[in-house]
């Protein structure tokens, strides 16, 4: 199985809702007790929020950059975000 890498909190609330959906997929299809093997790496909100305003767009680019970067070095297969 594959390693999932989530770039989560673009809200958490959403982030969380990504992660049940996941694993409720993995489970219908792999059956038993079965759940995704995923790291979940986190931003800030509310900087996200405030570079949009400042439309500092490089900046975010940098950061979502940084993020996958990170969730590879940990060993996720692929990256969603």
């Amino acid at each position: 199985m594959k390693t999932i890498g989530l770039i989560g909190g673009m809200s958490w609330e959403s982030s969380a809702v990504y992660y049940d959906l996941i694993n409720k997929k993995v489970r219908e299809l792999l059956g038993g007790f079965h759940s995704c093997k995923s790291i979940l790496l986190t931003v800030d909100f509310d900087k996200i929020v405030a570079l949009q305003h400042e439309e500092e767009w490089e900046t975010l680019d940098n950061m979502m950059v940084k993020a996958a970067q990170q969730l590879e070095r940990a060993g996720s297969d692929i990256i969603v975000l």
